[in-house]
């Protein structure tokens, strides 16, 4: 507790600071942007190290914006990687234009920047170490602006649009004024070097006698494949002189060795070597400017297509050379399109509204929306990329874009639907415009089935969605030879259907066999469910094939006097009893965690528990600390309970209460308990990765009170944080106001509830009590009590 009181502290000096030298809205009655820390999640929880971080993005992006324009660091520590660029601890070895939020696997981009310098004395261009930046003091942010101060003095601050950067350096008195632009530059995965991406090939041409320069670059390797990018960058002013440098290609794991040969140059361009070539040299430009100049801006614009589309979207997006005009523009648009729909007048906490709109601010910088910037085919359909990835998403953050982004959530629906047209399959994961991992199912046939039994329609082609869905169900998708997993095809699909087919559920002979069970039953269901009114003739197939999951209960498995786990079950049907802390079987977690993971049929695991009583009590030991012996190498406050608050296949468990007649109270007890405990301000506030916004949407969908049940129109009743908020809902931005009577710290329990006016006894709602806008009116108070004593929430995966 003493180091989350020091690291609040530590963020309320911060803020101060940037009170003073950030960019200041200029109708702060509207501004929610005051409540938003990007810096939470960017370090673990030791002091100002990046080592089990969040891996947040602070630096200025715009709503599922292309660009997130930042600072790539170093990693001191490096067991860990700084899969977003940012570390606290780490030396600045470039600003690039690319970036992801909150992953957890290999790191991605880090490419198209530069890098400001006093001096080449001392510098291998080829090698970022030997130019590479400590920092004075922390980093300074705020929405849409990022500054860092370096030692030498340099200061560095940057504001983006969707598709373009500004960056504005700052020189102090003496030294030269160097910008270096190295084409070759991206983010390395020590920790995890068989994913680590690399520079394959590139081109820079200089134009307008240094003032502009533009070319392309292409990086192969790391999660997804290869990937090329354009771009054009323009100086407010012209160098007094630049220079090409080249030189040979190195491994990311092998730093060009000191006697390595950089050539210099001064042609019309420069290019790594024949277009397509696998190892071209590396190269850059270093551009002088006049010793007299105190300030020298930039502005990059980057595109996935052309050198054109590049410059243009600077011209149309970034036409002001004032860095203040650019953060503003940002502002607005995150009021607009984000905060803005989330409104409250409960203002006196201001720790919680900064967990709350910084929770928002996170859950809207992925997907990436690159809607005509498709490089792989051409389509009317709508594109995202950086789905990274669903397996993390689908449990509640593509729930809240259907409530409350709908015209997001259409998109990212056709993007998917689309992705199968010309991929084959829907991805799990996207990233580069490459399907990656499979992380359990096809999880993107959950984010389908939500946003159909949800009623969006639009413009989603329906008939195409269901084939989407149903490929994955009956089609084995082809090998990718993923050294890390031989067992499995784990770019697409599902690759063990042939088991799933042919036994009913999952052997050892695949990898994560025992929470693959639980992902492919979800799966199916979700197929029913969008079958019942497209393919009446698959309803019952896949709703079947949904109970899978009870094939492979072992109730020889027990701990802790419980009996009954899921466990691994061998082709001529033995089931293998093992220790229900054994990961071996499961991919990131405990089969206690997976034992609760069907949310489509929890009256079937109630009753195979033993009944409401027995469950409960099981329930209760997910919580007590102390009891978890197994390391799940996941979760930065994963603490020592079975219940892992810091990763996604825990996130429905707290609520199971809910299924439990007159148990409404202990989730909601719970929802208090682990959010205190794990959910914080300050760097390092998250309890594990963001996983692009997955983990604040958990905690921000509780602060209003509710918790989606994915695939089903079904919100969990839990307890709302604040007195009195509104949320802008459905097409035709409806309001739903959220109110609390009598809520304190010590009184959050529900005593009564009105829905829309009438006296509710149910811990549940539909889709249709809210998607219209509405009044949900809490009474609450200090003790607890049973006021829903209405019918449980439905299992409609039950048979």
């Amino acid at each position: 507790m003493a180091d989350k009181i020091i690291s609040r502290l530590s963020f309320f000096l911060f803020l101060a600071s940037v009170s003073i030298a950030a960019p200041v809205s200029s109708d702060a009655a509207s501004d929610w942007t005051v409540y938003v820390d990007p810096f939470i999640g960017t370090a673990g929880p030791d002091p100002n190290s990046g080592a089990n971080s969040g891996d947040t993005f602070p630096g200025p992006t715009l709503p599922f914006g292309v660009v997130k324009l930042g600072p790539d660091t170093t990693e001191f520590d490096p067991s860990t990687n700084a899969f977003a660029g940012y570390t606290p601890d780490g030396n600045v070895t470039a600003f690039t234009c690319f970036h992801e939020c909150g992953i957890g696997g290999g790191s991605k981009y880090g490419v198209v920047g530069h890098m400001p310098l006093l001096t080449l004395e001392g510098v291998n261009v080829l090698d970022n170490m030997t130019y590479m930046q400590p920092r004075k003091g922390m980093d300074r942010a705020s929405v849409g602006y990022y500054r860092s101060d370096f030692k030498n003095g340099i200061t560095t601050e940057l504001a983006a649009s969707r598709h373009a950067g500004f960056i504005q350096y700052t020189f102090p008195a003496g030294g030269d004024r160097i910008v270096l632009a190295d084409v070759s530059h991206n983010l390395p995965s020590l920790a995890e070097f068989i994913k680590s991406q690399t520079y394959s090939n590139g081109q820079l041409v200089v134009t307008d006698g240094g003032r502009g320069y533009h070319g392309w670059g292409v990086w192969r390797g790391g999660w997804g494949s290869d990937y090329q990018i354009y771009f054009c960058n323009e100086f407010d002013s012209t160098p007094e002189s630049y220079q090409y440098f080249s030189g040979p290609w190195n491994a990311p794991d092998s730093p060009p060795s000191p006697s390595t040969q950089v050539f210099f140059s001064n042609g019309p361009g420069i290019q790594g070597g024949p277009e397509g070539d696998d190892m071209g040299n590396r190269i850059g430009a270093v551009f002088k400017f006049a010793e007299n100049t105190t300030q020298v801006k930039s502005r990059i614009g980057v595109s996935f297509i052309s050198v054109e589309k590049a410059c243009n979207f600077v011209q149309q997006e970034i036409p002001s050379w004032t860095l203040n005009d650019t953060v503003e523009a940002a502002k607005k648009e995150w009021n607009d399109d984000v905060f803005s729909k989330v409104t409250t007048t409960d203002k006196k906490n201001t720790t919680r509204l900064t967990m709350f709109y910084s929770g928002l601010y996170r859950g809207h910088q992925m997907p990436s929306d690159r809607t005509g910037e498709n490089p792989k085919w051409n389509s009317s359909e709508p594109s995202y990329d950086d789905f990274y990835t669903l397996w993390d998403t689908f449990r509640c953050l593509n729930s809240w874009y259907l409530l409350v982004q709908p015209s997001r959530a259409e998109g990212m629906v056709r993007a998917l639907i689309d992705i199968w047209r010309h991929v084959g399959f829907a991805p799990d994961g996207r990233s580069g415009n490459f399907n990656g991992k499979v992380q359990g199912g096809s999880n993107a046939d959950n984010v389908l089935a939500d946003a159909y039994v949800k009623g969006l329609r639009g413009g989603i082609n329906w008939k195409d969605g269901y084939a989407t869905m149903r490929k994955d169900a009956e089609v084995t998708p082809p090998p990718n030879h993923d050294p890390e997993d031989p067992t499995c095809a784990n770019a697409d699909g599902r690759c063990a259907l042939p088991d799933w087919l042919e036994y009913g559920y999952i052997t050892p002979n695949f990898s994560s066999s025992v929470s693959r069970v639980v992902e492919y039953s979800l799966n199916d269901f979700s197929l029913s469910q969008v079958a019942k009114d497209l393919a009446p003739q698959d309803y019952q197939k896949y709703l079947k094939r949904s109970g899978n999951w009870k094939h492979q209960w072992n109730p020889h498995m027990t701990q802790y006097n419980f009996s009954g786990f899921l466990g691994p079950r061998n082709a001529d049907g033995t089931l293998i009893t093992i220790d229900p802390q054994n990961t071996s079987y499961t991919t990131e977690g405990l089969p206690w965690e997976y034992s609760w993971t069907v949310p489509h049929d929890i009256e079937s695991l109630v009753s195979i528990m033993g009944g409401p009583e027995l469950t409960e009590k099981r329930l209760d030991i997910m919580f007590v600390p102390n009891l978890r012996t197994a390391d799940l190498g996941v979760g930065v406050a994963s603490g020592t309970t079975l219940y892992n608050p810091g990763n996604e296949p825990s996130f429905f468990t707290p609520f199971i209460y809910n299924y439990l007649p007159g148990k409404q109270w202990k989730s909601v007890r719970q929802s208090r308990i682990n959010i205190n405990i794990n959910y914080f301000t300050g760097p390092s506030g998250l309890p594990g990765n963001s996983d692009a916004g997955a983990l604040d949407s958990w905690m921000f969908w509780q602060m209003l009170g509710l918790y989606p049940v994915v695939t089903q129109d079904v919100y969990l009743i839990l307890s709302p944080w604040f007195s009195d908020i509104s949320v802008t809902v459905g097409a035709n931005n409806a309001t739903l106001r959220i109110t609390a009577q009598n809520l304190s710290e010590e009184s959050f329990y529900v005593q009564s509830l009105k829905v829309n006016g009438k006296e509710w006894n149910l811990n549940w709602l539909t889709h249709a009590d809210i998607a219209n806008g509405g009044h949900l009116e809490f009474i609450l108070g200090p003790n607890t009590t049973v006021w829903d004593t209405g019918d449980v929430p439905p299992s409609p995966g039950h048979q």
